[in-house]
């Protein structure tokens, strides 16, 4: 029974040993290559006596850094990407938190590890390894000492304190994930993945894993691409790309600079995207050129392994309405609780709540955090049972399809008025001229304020949304941007903003 993500590897290695696994812009491995790497990735390991330890990975996003995570999966240890791009400050944060016994480095960044604490081994130097039949088996033994629940990474996301906040991952729940997506989505041995998501963003879990699970093959595209959208096309052209698993950001960009017809992406037939709220307008954009393809709009946060709930696009979306977030994940189920913890009806909003296999083991290294989001079921009184509250308000709608609402907490009070931030800025996305929109309070002058990029006055924003929404949800001021400004995960960051306010 397939209970560990290294089986993953061993048995599309042994199916399709010369099928290409990995590839960036300047190699490609095969499976045998994956294989053979990640083992020498194990054995180092191993021969340190590492087990159930943490082992910090500083590489640059590429082919190698997926075998590096495989290695370490495979030596019954568990991974924590750290970017080279991130502020030395949250770097330093997250090693204090994790206390890794290795950092995995490649030759690259050498000189800006220097600076970190603890041993640091370069992986182009394990490369240089030849392992033994002996070897090997020692790799074997330590990967028969796992079980499913033992730790297989270790992400760290914002936590609101300013002190990154290191979710706990299992094999069981990347597992569970990996084998909803697999069956949902009909991934087979001719799936062609094209990663956006940095390694340290959970969308990258279903890159990585659902592309081993099925023997196909996933193109690390380089980052730079981003920064031209047309060549990001050309790339998806290229090298005949089926699937993609975007923020909808990305996605929203390329619709709105009119590129979609300048491009051959036919090859593309499943489209997911999650991360943020995707706006009906880009994604009918998106449909519109790609009439055959699977649409999804999956949902989750990062506590629950990538994602809980799931919507495949299956009938016309307005521009002004939400995308659903849709229906529970298989093997999920998903608890959606009034103020009194009670579950709610149509159209009545709640917290979205979650349990099953898919949950986090909690923070790394923060018990009192833990405390606060995993707790007991409220309602299971017979036994212990922990859910995850996810702090997303939501509702159903008739259909019985979950809507998603905003934050708890970017719900505001103005003027006398409860708004939920999220409604502005759904109103606003739905304008053509609109590309990209986020809302805030300022808190101390209670006012409404909107950042958007279009080609569109202020003044007439206003004036559309006046129609749309009631005057008290009008925003006071709105602020015309030559760009919205991205955190590194490719989602607007709205921590840069609120210092404009």
């Amino acid at each position: 029974m397939l209970h560990i993500v290294s089986q993953y590897l061993r048995e599309s290695a042994l199916q399709y040993p010369g099928h290409p696994a990995f590839a960036d812009n300047r190699i490609t491995l095969t499976y045998m290559d994956a294989l053979t790497e990640a083992e020498k990735i194990a054995f180092y390991m191993v021969s340190q006596g590492l087990f159930k330890k943490p082992v910090a990975v500083m590489m640059d996003k590429c082919a190698r850094t997926v075998t590096a995570f495989l290695g370490i999966a495979m030596s019954g240890n568990y991974y924590s990407v750290i970017d080279d791009k991130m502020p030395q400050n949250r770097i330093e944060k997250i090693l204090d938190t994790l206390e890794p016994e290795l950092i995995l480095i490649d030759k690259k960044n050498r000189k800006k590890a220097e600076s970190l604490p603890g041993n640091k081994v370069i992986y182009e130097d394990l490369m240089e390894q030849v392992l033994t039949a002996r070897d090997r088996q020692r790799v074997a033994d330590a990967e028969s000492r796992i079980i499913d629940t033992d730790i297989l990474y270790v992400l760290f996301t914002s936590g609101s304190t300013g002190v990154p906040k290191g979710v706990i991952i299992t094999h069981r729940s990347v597992i569970d994930y990996t084998e909803w997506v697999g069956e949902t989505f009909g991934l087979n041995h001719n799936t062609v993945i094209g990663s956006q998501a940095p390694f340290y963003f959970d969308n990258s879990v279903l890159d990585i894993y659902s592309t081993i699970r099925n023997g196909g093959m996933l193109h690390v595209i380089p980052p730079m691409f981003y920064a031209f959208p047309i060549r990001l096309l050309e790339y998806i052209r290229d090298h005949k790309i089926n699937t993609i698993f975007w923020v909808p950001t990305v996605l929203s960009r390329v619709a709105d600079l009119n590129l979609l017809d300048k491009c051959d992406i036919d090859c593309l037939n499943r489209v997911l995207f999650a991360g943020e709220v995707m706006p009906a307008r880009q994604l009918n954009m998106w449909i519109k050129r790609l009439p055959d393809a699977t649409f999804a709009n999956l949902y989750g946060p990062t506590e629950i392994t990538v994602d809980c709930t799931y919507y495949i696009v299956d009938r016309e979306i307005k521009d002004n309405e939400s995308v659903p977030i849709g229906h529970a994940c298989m093997n999920t189920d998903i608890l959606v609780l009034n103020e009194k913890n009670e579950l709610v009806g149509v159209n009545e909003k709640g917290e979205l709540c979650v349990r099953g296999s898919s949950l986090s083991l909690g923070y790394y290294n923060n018990p009192e955090k833990t405390a606060d989001a995993f707790v007991q079921n409220p309602l299971n009184k017979l036994y212990h049972e922990l859910i995850y509250r996810t702090g997303d308000m939501v509702h159903y709608n008739e259909r019985g399809e979950i809507i998603y609402d905003g934050r708890k907490d970017s719900q505001v009070k103005h003027t006398g008025h409860r708004i939920e931030l999220g409604e502005i800025e759904m109103a606003v996305s739905a304008h053509p001229s609109v590309s990209s929109n986020c809302c805030l309070h300022e808190q101390v002058k209670d006012q409404l304020v909107l950042f958007y990029v279009g080609d569109i006055e202020e003044n007439e924003i206003r004036k559309y949304l006046a129609e749309i929404v009631p005057e008290y949800m009008l925003p006071n001021i709105c602020h015309k941007l030559m760009q919205m400004p991205l955190n590194l995960n490719g989602k607007i960051d709205r921590v840069k903003l609120k210092e404009q306010l």
